[in-house]
């Protein structure tokens, strides 16, 4: 609710019997996307990505961390049968990102959206059993868009730690 309160709000406009699991792929994306903004060293960065990714592995093998968001994701993946691979691609991409580095291009962006706010939304869809794919094609789009507006609206957030994460071929028109 605190972290994703528009991500929150549409959750709650899903069924009742998928509720509670979309907000436990909320709750579990804002952890690893709040990482890159808690640590001061990448080592502690790539600690805490390590131990969602053994999260989801534990997951996978019926015992997962006594971890609030882990045990309701653990829920959601035994209720929905929701797909390893894209977890695990939200957390190899903001482990990427810890880095700071800049995208060189609008595709470098599109690509991290893809792998984030795409992947979110491919499992979503999986918990309401949609599995057909015009959904992912439109998913996978509206996910490369909210990526590149979470990026623009957080531009002032960014500016003023003097950090630019525009794609730097956009920055030199």
């Amino acid at each position: 609710r605190k972290r994703d309160y528009e991500g929150f709000l549409c959750s709650l406009l899903l069924p009742a019997e998928s509720r509670t699991s979309a907000l436990a792929l909320r709750a579990f994306n804002m952890y690893p996307f709040q990482i890159k903004d808690s640590i001061t060293q990448k080592t502690i960065g790539l600690m805490r990505m390590q131990f969602w990714r053994e999260a989801v592995e534990d997951i996978y093998c019926d015992n997962p961390p006594h971890q609030p968001v882990a045990t309701e994701l653990w829920r959601a993946v035994k209720r929905h049968n929701l797909t390893k691979m894209w977890l695990m691609k939200i957390i190899d991409e903001r482990e990427k990102n810890l880095d700071d580095r800049v995208y060189r291009n609008i595709q470098e962006l599109e690509m991290y959206a893809e792998n984030t706010q795409s992947a979110l939304l491919y499992l979503t869809l999986e918990m309401l059993g949609v599995r057909d794919i015009h959904a992912d094609h439109a998913a996978s789009h509206i996910g490369k868009a909210q990526g590149i507006v979470t990026c623009l609206r957080a531009t002032p957030y960014h500016s003023a730690r003097q950090k630019v994460f525009l794609p730097m071929d956009i920055c030199m028109l």
